[in-house]
């Protein structure tokens, strides 16, 4: 006797027909909104990520910097600490440590993701002297080559051997294109983006073809890749002007994120050279010390940098001095108003 198979009212069994029409009915995304979070994720990363242009791959070849589309932007999230080590070669020094800075969400970077070009260049001499012009693909603002005060930052010891250094709120940041990410992301990508949106190559076009020559502005066009700039390692060091369309708005590009200081802006300390800035173990936690000479003497800095506060051990001092993120500085030990002793 063959055995039947009897399907009650409300029995779970389906029929090969009714589970391929099933199959073609989830197939066809009918049910996707009423999908959990979790199984729907995926595609909306994948759809995300399809909106980015293919350069914008350079961020992701550092870890800790998120890239987004988000309507006519992309949107770079960072900490503002590079990889790579800073500070050590500084011979002009403010007194600045590098800390975390909070260059996400509503405050992360923007780069137009269309960019068009201006009908007249904006030069950056003498212009831009507040803020960033470029965010590099490692996530660290870089600025116009002109310090604040209009002096060459890298012509007069104020930077690091990577072209960089802390600005007042304690922000990391380069003052010439980092030719040096080249090794990370290859001739391929751009080691930066300015913030008109066109990209930033190395010593080399895309293609790894010597570079060609450049515009008045640094970059020129290309059939495949369009217009983009390269870094050369010389003066003027970052691109002479803006080709593409941007709005300045109190002294620099708009627009841009805030950098969050914590304490109050250092002093120069003359004759001072910073000699180290390393990652330490510290009994209270994961830190930061750097080294420096001044007078024919060296001194150190520690600090841990958390969430809601810093801590600063000041040289000769046994206790931190704490600075709330969002507040001002505490006194509870070592020096006031957060500044080396000299």
């Amino acid at each position: 006797m063959v055995a039947t198979k009897v399907r009650r009212r409300g029995s779970p069994y389906m029929g090969p027909r009714r589970l391929l029409t099933l199959a073609a009915f989830l197939a066809s995304g009918t049910l996707r909104g009423h999908l959990p979070a979790a199984a729907a994720e995926p595609a909306t990363k994948a759809r995300a990520s399809a909106d980015l242009p293919a350069s914008a791959m350079a961020f992701s070849k550092f870890p800790g910097v998120k890239a987004a589309a988000s309507g006519e932007w992309i949107l770079v999230e960072s900490t503002g600490i590079p990889e790579h080590p800073m500070m050590a070669g500084i011979t002009s020094w403010q007194q600045q440590i590098p800390l975390p800075q909070p260059y996400k969400g509503a405050n992360a970077w923007k780069i137009p993701l269309r960019p068009a070009k201006a009908d007249n260049p904006t030069p950056m001499k003498d212009r831009f002297l507040r803020g960033a012009v470029a965010v590099a693909s490692n996530g660290i603002p870089i600025f116009n080559p002109q310090n604040n005060r209009g002096e060459i930052s890298q012509d007069i010891g104020e930077l690091d051997r990577w072209g960089g250094h802390c600005g007042r709120a304690d922000d990391y940041h380069y003052h010439i294109i980092p030719l040096h990410l080249a090794e990370r992301t290859g001739d391929s990508l751009p080691i930066a983006f300015a913030l008109d949106g066109f990209p930033i190559y190395g010593l080399r076009e895309p293609d790894g073809k010597p570079m060609r020559p450049l515009d008045a502005c640094g970059g020129h066009d290309d059939p495949v890749h369009g217009y983009h700039y390269h870094g050369t390692g010389k003066s003027p060091y970052v691109f002479a002007a803006f080709r593409g369309k941007v709005t300045e708005a109190g002294g620099q590009v708009d627009p841009q994120p805030r950098a969050e200081p914590v304490r109050p802006a250092g002093e120069p300390l003359r004759g001072a050279t910073i000699l180290s800035c390393s990652r330490i173990r510290m009994p209270e936690g994961e830190g930061w010390k750097l080294d420096y000479s001044h007078q024919g003497r060296s001194h150190s800095l520690r600090w841990i940098a958390g969430e809601s506060e810093v801590l600063i051990w000041f040289p000769g001092a046994k206790d931190p001095v704490t600075f709330r993120r969002g507040g001002r500085g505490d006194r509870a030990g070592g020096r006031e108003r957060g500044r080396p002793g000299r």
